[in-house]
């Protein structure tokens, strides 16, 4: 990569309200790849074709000869400042996305935690507009969270999608404010009214406590038994179930997140043979990682929800990515260090805090894992990781494309290059990196928010406070 007209880094940076010209470099979209170049004028995507030339004198122009032009990652599930009840996750709005910025994702959607028992819909929303204020570097936005369900959250649905820009929520069938199969549907049924699309972590709560007490009860207290305690058919069953109730909401739209197995994929696949509106997301972790690291030493690492399955359910869902069955990849990116936090569970599994690391790892390993190994194509690539969040969560056209008038969210990919992860090169707040020592093969070397630079060859250059709040679109399947 060579930077015409500029001697060093800074005069990029000291030029960042300029117009940007990209040269040479190979665009790739959801749709499409070609040789092209684009132009940035004000923040916004003004041209892409061949052969464009500076606008003024001081175009800031980068040579990307032997690089793919992509749209920013959107990582539509996130955890960031989440009290997790026992303790605070490690990364705040400024780490969380200043790592993400430097591994490629220009836009997150965060997943609020849970508010004080009783609580209105809007209370956790404004508390994480505090969090976040001031502190991100790339643009972000909100899911909302439902932990009851009675007449008043029922009728703030309305005012939380269409005057504060929230079209998206979550529910959760396991943990402290679980919704039982009634509230599931009287929520799935509103929402749809509404406008939102209504996104749930489903795992059998009766089953998954069941075996968890026993084996509590027997002594066996280690991290291994956390993943053992939550079979894959917990997290199916959970799947099937709410796939019926929101066909009982009158053909809800529903998403699934981070999905780690093939069950719950086959009965996602069914819903939509039955042309139900369904979506589904997975992560890095569940297509990169196996339950071999529950028999490591230091296993409390991998210790979340849904656990790490087997290898064949790994392989069964790159096979759902390749065929399109699998809409999104997020990373759950809830982050706690290892030498002090996760040592809460050191002697009972269920003191650890759920979550790992991975909002800067998830585009190199996307693409290393997919693209470069053959099970994905670049367009897919982009499809999964930008074009279709941008689509499901409200964020299109304004994000997740290349089109003319949308942000100038932008990621340089070097394809060729070679770089082995190790936290110590990492951006976040955590103590370690479940992917430690794998190796990828592409690699992002620049990043533009909106054009501004945040992010070049492993060094973050962006500001907190950069990063603005997005009022997404009512939910739209077109």
């Amino acid at each position: 990569m060579t930077f015409e007209q500029f001697n060093n880094i800074e005069s990029l940076l000291d030029n960042s309200s300029s117009p940007l010209l990209i040269q040479n470099g190979t665009v790739v979209d959801h749709a499409e790849i070609r040789k092209a170049d684009v132009l940035v004028i004000d923040g916004k995507i003004e041209q892409v074709a061949e052969n464009l030339k500076p606008v003024s004198e001081d175009t800031r122009v980068v040579d990307a000869t032997g690089l793919y032009v992509m749209p920013g990652g959107i990582d539509v599930h996130t955890h960031f400042n989440i009290d997790a009840g026992i303790t605070r996750s490690c990364d705040d709005f400024f780490t969380g996305t200043r790592a993400a910025a430097c591994g490629g994702t220009t836009m997150i959607i965060d997943h609020m935690g849970f508010g004080p028992k009783g609580c209105d819909l809007f209370h956790q929303l404004d508390v994480y507009h505090g969090y976040a204020a001031d502190k991100a570097v790339i643009d972000y936005s909100f899911h909302g969270v439902i932990q009851h369900i009675d007449d008043q959250i029922l009728e703030q649905m309305h005012a939380m999608v269409h005057e504060r820009g929230i079209p998206s929520f979550k529910l959760y069938l396991t943990y402290s404010y679980k919704l039982d199969d009634c509230s599931v549907l009287k929520a799935l049924t509103q929402l749809k009214k509404v406008g939102a699309l209504t996104t749930v972590h489903p795992e059998n709560d009766a089953a998954l406590s069941l075996k968890r007490k026993q084996f509590i009860e027997q002594g066996k207290v280690e991290a291994k038994y956390h993943a053992l305690s939550r079979p894959l058919e917990c997290e199916a069953e959970a799947i099937a179930r709410v796939i019926n109730l929101a066909k009982l909401a009158d053909s809800a739209p529903l998403y699934i997140v981070h999905l780690s197995n093939g069950l719950g994929l086959d009965y996602t696949r069914l819903a939509r043979e039955n042309n139900q509106p369904v979506w589904v997301e997975t992560c890095p972790q569940y297509l990169v990682l196996n339950n071999d690291r529950y028999e490591r030493e230091d296993a409390l690492k991998y210790v979340l929800s849904p656990p790490l399955r087997d290898k064949a359910e790994s392989e069964k869902l790159w096979k759902g990515l390749a065929d399109g069955s699998i809409d999104t990849v997020a990373t759950d990116h809830c982050s706690f260090t290892y030498a002090e936090q996760k040592q809460l569970g050191a002697k009972d599994f269920t003191k650890t805090p759920n979550g790992i690391p991975g909002v800067e790892t998830r585009m190199p390993l996307m693409f290393s894992e997919g693209v470069i190994a053959g099970r994905i194509t670049p367009n897919q690539f982009v499809s999964l990781t930008s074009y279709e969040p941008a689509k499901l969560f409200g964020l299109y056209p304004q994000k997740g494309h290349l089109g003319c008038g949308a942000d100038a969210d932008l990621v340089l990919f070097d394809p060729n290059k070679k770089q082995t992860i190790r936290h110590d090169s990492l951006h976040d707040n955590a103590d370690y990196t479940p992917y430690e020592s794998i190796t990828c093969q592409g690699w992002p070397l620049m990043t533009f928010s909106r054009g501004r630079l945040v992010a070049y060859d492993g060094e973050f250059t962006g500001e907190a406070g950069d990063g603005q709040f997005i009022h997404r679109q009512p939910f739209s399947a077109e």
